[in-house]
């Protein structure tokens, strides 16, 4: 008896998968051929194997090795900056409306609408809110420092802005993780005599440890990716102390001058192997913790 062919997961996979392939697939095959090529945008790339990577790493009076490793190491700065913040303040935010007080929905709101802004609205915004010659900030506090071209105020402003833009879609999903823990695990923990940090600790954090693992990772390949709060907001000063990796990649892909597209996308795929690095690490701890 031959059996049906079952189309319909191929009708509502197959858009996506084609979307897919298309514009993330594709471009990312597509780059790591050019991270092996010499190539200026114009003319035909010239295959050169591991070349790209080996002037990046190792050759030290090449201009490309001092871009990538300070670029990397600010990248590295603001995650370590940036991370812990937009996980630790959504989720202590997410405790404070979880006790779901009058108006907590409006609260809920108004924490994510900054999620929903483009990002160079919101440096537009904060651009004009730190500036020392128009901005308020200045007549509010009395301050008198350029903050986005002072350290280490221009790091405590790029983080600053970045957990204002960002804390809401965290938020949103600890919400929703706190709503599913059973309350009788809630209230036998009470009866018990179990105080908040107890209860936090043996009840909250084993019930929403899946949500706390996408979170971590996405977070993290969104901050290791960060462009437009250094490109916008500091533009990379004072002394390039801000400027990240990916101001380097499009510079040397994009800027002034002859294009080193080579250069650039490989550049772009030792950042990758970095966020596959830190992603593995993070799930081979979170594979620990549940054993």
């Amino acid at each position: 008896m031959k059996r049906k062919m079952n189309f319909w997961p191929a009708v509502f996979i197959g858009p996506f998968l084609i979307l897919f392939i298309v514009f993330v697939l594709a471009p990312a095959v597509f780059g790591v051929f050019v991270s092996l090529t010499d190539w200026d945008l114009y003319n035909a790339p010239e295959f050169v194997g591991f070349d790209n990577f080996k002037t990046i790493l190792f050759d030290t009076e090449s201009i490309y090795h001092d871009q990538f490793f300070n670029g990397a190491k600010n990248t590295l700065s603001f995650v370590v900056m940036a991370v812990p913040a937009c996980i630790i303040i959504p989720l202590a935010l997410a405790l404070m409306l979880s006790v779901k007080a009058r108006g907590h929905k409006l609260f809920q709101s108004l924490l994510y609408l900054p999620n929903l802004f483009a990002i160079s609205a919101v440096m537009i915004i904060w651009a004009f809110q730190l500036s020392l010659s128009y901005g308020p900030f200045k007549d509010w506090f009395g301050l008198d420092i350029n903050i986005t071209s002072t350290q280490p105020w221009a790091w405590i402003a790029i983080v600053g802005v970045t957990l204002w833009w960002c804390a809401g879609g965290n938020l949103i999903i600890y919400v929703a993780a706190l709503n599913t823990i059973p309350k009788d695990q809630i209230e036998a923990s009470q009866i018990d005599g179990a105080g908040s940090v107890i209860r936090f600790f043996r009840i909250v954090l084993p019930n929403i440890r899946s949500q706390l693992l996408f979170t971590t990772v996405m977070t993290t390949i969104a901050q290791f990716n960060v462009y437009g709060q250094a490109l916008m907001l500091t533009g990379g000063g004072p002394n390039n102390s801000t400027r990240v990796l990916m101001m380097y990649i499009q510079q040397n892909a994009f800027g002034t001058g002859i294009s080193a597209a080579g250069m650039a996308a490989a550049m772009a795929v030792l950042l990758g192997l970095v966020i596959m690095i830190f992603s593995g690490i993070q799930f081979m701890i979170s594979r620990r913790a549940e054993a």
